[in-house]
């Protein structure tokens, strides 16, 4: 009589999981208008999610980034022409996250809390309530020269090189110690910019707090810190994305009086590594190796929201939670294109097989994952752009010496209220 239950108990929950998944499969019916800036979700929906949602029509369009939030804002605002789903972007998804606009997908999130990474979550979390998700993680590391670091460390082990850089006060200590051993033609970075990540990772208090300004003293420091830079001979002294930039990754950059100048390290995430340092400079093969660097941090990625007012909710939710926390796609994804996914189940599988031989031979995978969990996604505000933006301002300010620090603050808050009311 006891086997008989057990027989029956297990056939009960066998058909039940496969009543949902069947139930999962006919709610996923009818037409969706998908909205991206990436053309990543395409190519989703095309490999991935069309063939296993065969009952769902994808109505796709692509908008470059710096034009889509004007293309979304006002059909959002109005309800007409909005698109069912839309991806957002890591700079302004905590805009529409705040808006009232997007579908309340909280389910979908605690579903898969307990296989997910805690940051991309809390991102898409307001009020309590979840309204984004994403698929991938992106947290930044120091990736650094292992030549430069054998010459002047000693050492190119990253365990090793990351007790010279695992804190702020030792990033600098081991600033000085490049350029004192290089005769100056070491610098520990190509530009101040790199670090600026860093810092507002560093934060322990977000931008607002209470609806006011919070000026969290990292970011002080980081005003000090890029003054410090550029004074001392630390930097390059080439603006992020510049051709000089660029130049330093390839062993190029030169000074203005045309000496060569080495870089030792790059701040970049783990999306850097394979669009960036590989890209632009493929010769330097072997030569780069990575380390977690003095604070954790994020820098971009993508998350997926619906639009309040969708019309097919039951699909729009289906394919946020496709893209978002499936095991099988999620694991093809990962294998198929090196993305970090946000899916510890999958990370966890796979994290140990990868060796990268343009970081001769380190496992990117499995150190991008563990550096993911230490970074804080409730820092994250909509206001951050643009209060990011007048900041950025301010540090350029003083640390080109137009302005003393505390003018440079004074000025900062006075624009920020004039321009946010905070």
């Amino acid at each position: 009589m006891k086997k008989f239950l057990i027989v029956l108990v297990a056939a009960a929950v066998l058909l039940s999981g496969c009543a949902k998944k069947e139930a999962a499969t006919k709610a996923a019916s009818g037409k969706l208008v998908v909205w991206s800036f990436t053309d990543e979700l395409q190519t989703m929906v095309d490999k991935y999610y069309g063939p296993t949602h065969p009952g769902v029509e994808v109505e796709y369009s692509l908008t470059p980034t710096d034009q889509f939030p004007n293309k979304l804002d006002p059909v959002l605002a109005s309800g007409q022409g909005a698109p069912d789903v839309f991806a957002l972007e890591a700079a302004f998804v905590r805009k529409y996250v705040e808006s009232g606009l997007l579908l309340d997908i909280t389910d979908i999130a605690d579903e898969a809390r307990s296989k997910s990474l805690a940051y991309p979550i809390e991102v898409g979390t307001y009020n309590g309530k979840v309204y984004g998700m994403s698929w991938q993680a992106a947290p930044g590391a120091l990736f650094y020269r292992r030549s430069l670091a054998k010459k002047y460390l000693g050492t190119d082990d990253p365990a090793e090189v990351q007790k010279h850089v695992s804190s702020l006060d030792k990033f600098v200590e081991t600033a000085e110690l490049l350029k004192t051993k290089s005769n100056g033609t070491c610098v520990i970075v190509s530009s101040t910019g790199d670090m600026n990540n860093v810092y507002l990772g560093a934060r322990k208090g977000p931008w607002v707090v209470n609806d006011k300004l919070n000026i969290d003293p990292a970011m002080i420091d980081f005003m000090k810190m890029s003054k410090l830079l550029k004074d001392k001979g630390y930097e390059g002294r080439a603006g992020q994305w510049s051709e000089g930039w660029f130049a330093g990754m390839k062993g190029e950059l030169t000074d203005e009086n045309g000496k060569h100048v080495d870089v030792f390290s790059y701040l970049l995430p783990t999306w850097g590594l394979h669009y960036v340092l590989k890209t632009n400079a493929p010769d330097a093969s072997g030569d780069w190796a990575m380390c977690p660097g003095p604070a954790p941090y994020r820098w971009g990625g993508t998350w997926i929201g619906a639009y309040k007012g969708t019309k097919n909710v039951a699909a729009a939710k289906e394919f946020i939670k496709y893209l978002t926390t499936d095991d099988g796609f999620l694991e093809a994804w990962a294998t198929d294109t090196g993305d970090v996914v946000s899916n510890m189940n999958v990370v966890n599988k796979i994290k140990d097989t990868y060796s990268d031989p343009y970081l001769g031979g380190q496992n990117h995978y499995a150190a991008f994952a563990e550096m993911a969990k230490a970074v804080d996604g409730k820092l994250t505000q909509g206001t951050d752009q643009a209060v990011e933006g007048l900041f950025g301002e301010a540090v350029t300010a003083y640390m080109n010496g137009e302005k003393s620090l505390n003018e440079s603050i004074d000025d900062f808050k006075s624009q920020v209220n004039a321009q946010l009311g905070l």
